[in-house]
């Protein structure tokens, strides 16, 4: 499923803020120190490991 870009900015904004409170990071960063929230949670979602997903409720 292609994601909309919306729905990528969601996913990513969600992730980073549970990220920023302390989740533990799902990828594992060259440098962590160097990444920051929202780069962190872009390469997990390019990964694929996101614990997240997109419900259609609309059709």
């Amino acid at each position: 499923m292609e994601l909309t870009k919306y729905e990528r900015a969601r996913i990513i904004g969600a992730r980073a803020l549970q990220l920023y409170f302390g989740a533990p990071p799902l990828v594992k960063a060259a440098d962590k120190a160097g990444l920051d929230y929202i780069r962190l949670a872009e390469k997990e979602l390019e990964d694929g490991v996101i614990p997240l997903v997109v419900v259609n409720q609309g059709e």
